[in-house]
């Protein structure tokens, strides 16, 4: 079965602000203020990932290496934020 490789919807914009970044949803013309997200290190991370086309695999393998974490713990995590995002509407497959 081949990876499953998210995208990022066309009406959320990225802003770094004061060194954090957020994702800001916009709904027809007006920023959907009630679901931004302010992103940590591992959050910008797999940001950025998901708009270079990466698959769950890479994204935690880069995570292992990046973040010196266990793989259990990378996989986790990078599974539930992603859940996040998609729950939010922010990325679709």
């Amino acid at each position: 079965m081949p990876e499953k490789i998210y995208r990022k919807n066309d009406d959320v914009v990225t802003r770094k602000i004061a060194g954090d970044l957020f994702l800001i949803p916009i709904r027809g013309r007006i920023a959907d203020m009630q679901s931004i997200f302010a992103l940590n290190p591992v959050g910008e991370y797999i940001w950025q990932e998901i708009e270079n086309r990466k698959g769950l695999d890479e994204i935690r393998n880069g995570m292992i290496a990046r973040f010196d974490v266990e793989e259990e713990r990378a996989d986790s995590d990078a599974r539930e934020f992603i859940n996040e995002l998609v729950e939010a509407g922010l990325i679709r497959e």
